[in-house]
């Protein structure tokens, strides 16, 4: 496992295990219990998910069991636009997370979307990190003027922007911007959600047999090797082992150049450009 050096001085595993859309708890627990069990030591979540609580007690189980300490994991969160219209609400949504999970601390809290007020939310993350109850705050689905205006404008740049990045959406130039201000690009749905048959891809397979991975594997590797960290998800024991598995082969620069000119320039998974998709997630809640 490689090691992204954040702002703050710490260190983040380059990949890790992510908890989107598995609302079953139990399911949840178990998943992150033998993610952990497997090697992963980066774990994110997030307000909207439902399953913090779930991620708490996988971490509790693997501790008591001496897989891990709290300290060798870098556990994320994110805040979602319910609690990012005015001060003191984001701040009172890491507190809540904190409690929901049973941490004493995250490693990182973002805000997940850029909308609401979330100058204001972004402050008090500000607040959160220097009151101790998150070691380092970030951003999620934040294209480049809309973070470099935040960036100009903050006492505490981003450690970190979690956006939708794989080889049919590549976003260069969200990474030369983050580049630029010291923040360590994450993707999410490194896999594209299994969306344009990346699984069976002809370059991807080829490419895979001859270091015998499979697509997903070189998928995964190419993202890592050009600086993102990854976030895969599974909840099936073999392909959260298989995910892990990237670690031992580098591509090549003709073969990161072949997957790399797969990019469609946009989203196939969620279209932050959308007028009505954007005024529907301001208007999305969950119950507290």
């Amino acid at each position: 496992m490689e090691f992204a050096t954040l702002n703050t001085g710490a260190r983040m595993p380059m990949e890790g295990f992510g908890v989107y859309q598995i609302t079953d708890l139990d399911v949840c627990e178990k998943s992150v219990y033998e993610a952990i069990k497997a090697g992963y030591r980066l774990l994110d979540t997030a307000a909207a998910y439902g399953n913090e609580s779930a991620l708490g007690k996988a971490v509790k189980r693997a501790i008591a069991d001496g897989l891990v300490k709290r300290e060798d994991l870098f556990i994320t969160t994110k805040v979602w636009v319910q609690d990012m219209h005015k001060a003191g609400d984001t701040y009172a949504s890491v507190k809540r997370s904190l409690a929901l999970s049973g941490l004493d601390y995250f490693d990182l809290v973002l805000l997940h979307q850029a909308m609401g007020d979330y100058f204001t939310a972004y402050r008090d993350l500000e607040k959160a990190a220097k009151d101790g109850l998150t070691k380092a705050i970030g951003v999620s689905n934040y294209f480049p003027s809309i973070l470099v205006n935040l960036c100009e404008n903050v006492e505490i740049i981003p450690a970190v922007n979690q956006i939708e990045a794989h080889s049919f959406f590549t976003r260069e130039e969200d990474l030369r911007v983050m580049k630029s201000y010291g923040i360590v690009p994450q993707a999410w749905s490194p896999l594209a959600e299994g969306n344009y048959g990346i699984f069976t891809d002809p370059d991807l397979t080829a490419i895979g047999k001859k270091y015998g991975k499979t697509a997903a594997q070189v998928a995964l590797r190419w993202n890592v090797q050009r600086g993102f960290s990854i976030i895969p998800k599974s909840t099936h024991e073999e392909r959260i082992k298989e995910n892990l598995d990237i670690w031992d082969f580098a591509l090549t620069e003709d073969e990161m150049k072949t997957i790399s000119a797969k990019d469609k320039g946009k989203s196939g998974i969620i279209n932050h450009f959308d007028p009505d998709l954007v005024k529907n997630l301001n208007h999305l809640s969950f119950e507290h």
